[in-house]
């Protein structure tokens, strides 16, 4: 049995908490929203985002963050990504050195470019820094629905002592020490699950949404190996793996935005009828920043971008994205003749 400390209890947090509590470990849950910790300490289950599911007994819920994280083998980041460096500046005081953090929120921090585990790795330098991603909806998770994840460290002891951790019959977990690339396919895929909605919204068929989703992966993994990840990871669970399961299921935040905006709403009222936070919101703007800083070419990235804060029509863009310039798929290959 392992102690394992929880920060975020959103949909996320509390799935893995019930997975992690069911593997037998002691789980500390913390919520900062104190209405979040009275419902889940009186119910016993996240009503609202998990319906339905109840808490094992093993898991303890609290708003005390030093309680979350004294003496425990793990900590989990699970607070959305834009909450990530001021949960981390909170906690800092109560996390020993060596203490192993794994980040599972996906995202790129807009001001100042970094990875999340860049961001933790500054304002946690005593701590050792992992992440876990991979296609693995909360709704299925909690449920034990079979799901399969890869976890990132840069040493293969800490990634097998998480691996462990977290491995059940449900729930398979694989190793990697690829962190950046685990890193920019959870970030980015989101930016393309929201054109994927937007593409739903709009009405079009499979063919369009097939196109997006191999047109991304493209994308992505030219970002990703032009900032030192391997191309291998992007063709594995946390990128195409990710990118398809977001792209296609109602369980997406991102997906969901982005079809109410292919609809027509405005970015800003979709997200409030999301009522969760769309990270591929707060993703796009870095992720553009990021294609002209490394001078990759990322046309969805930029239509995305276009849409969100520019006041461009969904079916503008991508019919604009159609009518580009005939090009080779890849360039890398070459003709016999």
């Amino acid at each position: 049995m392992k102690r394992v400390g929880l920060l975020g209890a959103g949909s996320w947090g509390t799935a893995l908490a019930i997975t992690l509590a069911k593997n037998g470990h002691d789980i500390t849950l913390w919520s900062a929203l104190e209405a979040e910790v009275t419902l889940l300490q009186t119910h016993r289950e996240h009503i609202e985002r998990l319906p339905g599911i109840k808490l094992p007994e093993n898991i303890l819920v609290t708003s005390d963050l030093e309680m979350a994280c004294k003496d425990m083998d793990i900590i989990v980041f699970s607070v959305a990504s834009p909450y990530v460096r001021s949960t981390a500046k909170q906690s800092a005081a109560h996390i020993k050195e060596g203490q192993i953090v794994v980040n599972v929120a996906k995202g790129i921090e807009d001001d100042s470019l970094k990875t999340l585990s860049e961001v933790l790795k500054e304002e946690l330098p005593q701590a050792e820094i992992a992440v876990l991603s991979g296609p693995s909806h909360a709704e299925e998770v909690s449920k034990g629905i079979p799901t399969t994840v890869v976890v990132g460290a840069e040493k293969k002891e800490t990634a097998t002592f998480i691996q462990e951790t977290f491995m059940s019959q449900m729930f398979r977990v694989y190793t990697s020490p690829d962190i950046i690339s685990i890193e920019l396919g959870g970030a980015l895929k989101n930016v393309i699950a929201l054109a994927a909605g937007m593409i739903d919204g709009l009405g079009f068929g499979d063919n369009t949404k097939a196109a997006l989703v191999t047109r991304g992966i493209a994308e992505i993994t030219r970002l990703g190996v032009a900032m030192g990840g391997n191309k291998e990871t992007f063709s594995g669970l946390t990128g195409m793996g990710d990118l398809i399961v977001t792209c296609t299921s109602n369980h997406s935040r991102n997906h969901n935005a982005g079809y109410l905006i292919g609809k027509g709403y405005s970015m800003e009222d979709a997200m409030k009828e999301v009522k969760q936070v769309v990270e591929g919101v707060y993703s796009a703007k870095a992720a553009l920043k990021l294609a002209r800083e490394y001078q990759v070419s990322m046309p969805i990235v930029e239509k995305v971008n276009q849409v969100l804060f520019e006041g461009k029509l969904a079916k503008e863009a991508t019919l604009e994205l159609l009518a580009r310039e005939p090009i080779a798929e890849y360039k890398e290959l070459q003709w016999k003749k």
